[in-house]
């Protein structure tokens, strides 16, 4: 029997789809769905099922920045095939996303054991979501703003592709919050610091998904809720990016740090009172 019903995976494929890149930490409130439906936060199976869920919002970007893709994956070949098209933006930028990715893999590999146990607790979660909703508020009042996406450089693609590993060890941190802080310190528009998110996640997520796919269905999730938690993440997702797209583009981060708080601040409160279990 599935660890995770048909039903319970809807419900997270949802919450994976709306969160995942919404810098809320999107493993942070698949934890707390988790642990408010009764589902242990720590059991392998239920670990590698939000992993392979994630792959259904990677498809939405994936859809939603197609022709962009197609447009840095076909410069890149061309760089590839002839030396003139390597001093191309997008032909260099493909290289910054896959050397950007390393250090994420790395660390993902070298501290399994302690992602997918100590740290997988929701008393993580919340200090993590409370900690870095103060990091995002500090970014977004000392950005300057003033970098659009074709000035980004390497230096921008390691340092915010980097970042990604606080989300990695802390859950709760939220790996769009922290790419997407990074990239406002180093003064990047907010447009321009969600869609390096954006690009910067493919590779990282993508892989995650796919590697631990084998370990959610032989440790106990039936592949009927893995396919409707990934279906509903999909489709969620896509309508998510759109709208953080156009909210980004007029509005600053402090909603985002003031839900952040709420939800940090509450979690801490079942927790301490016993209504959830750590």
């Amino acid at each position: 029997m599935s660890v995770i019903s048909v039903g319970q995976a809807v419900v997270l494929g949802a919450v994976e789809g709306v969160t995942e890149f919404l810098p809320v930490s999107s493993t942070g409130h698949l934890k707390i769905a988790e642990g408010l439906m009764g589902i242990p936060v720590d059991n392998d199976a239920v670990v590698g099922f939000s992993a392979v869920i994630q792959v259904g919002a990677i498809a939405a970007v994936l859809v939603y920045f197609f022709k962009d893709i197609v447009r840095i994956v076909s410069a890149w070949f061309r760089g590839l095939a002839h030396r003139e098209e390597r001093y191309h933006h997008d032909y260099k930028f493909a290289w910054w996303v896959i050397a950007a990715t390393v250090p994420i893999v790395i660390v993902g590999l070298a501290a399994k054991p302690l992602i997918e146990g100590p740290l997988a607790s929701l008393w993580v979660v919340a200090g993590s979501l409370i900690v870095g909703s103060g990091v995002m508020w500090a970014a977004d009042q000392m950005g300057r703003h003033k970098r659009g996406e074709d000035d980004t450089s390497f230096k921008d693609a390691m340092l915010v592709g980097s970042s990604q590993i606080l989300a990695l060890l802390f859950p709760g941190f939220s790996r769009s919050g922290a790419t997407m802080s990074t990239a406002l310190v180093l003064d990047l528009d907010r447009v321009a610091a969600t869609r390096l998110s954006f690009f910067l996640g493919i590779p990282a997520l993508t892989g995650a998904g796919l590697y631990e796919l084998k370990d959610a269905l032989g440790a106990g999730v039936g592949a009927a809720p893995l396919a409707a938690g990934t279906l509903v993440s999909f489709v969620v997702a896509y309508a998510s990016i759109a709208w953080l797209l156009k909210f980004v583009a007029k509005h600053s981060f402090n909603a985002f740090v003031v839900y952040r708080l709420m939800v940090g601040v509450a979690l801490l409160g079942l927790l301490g009172a016993g209504v959830l279990d750590s």
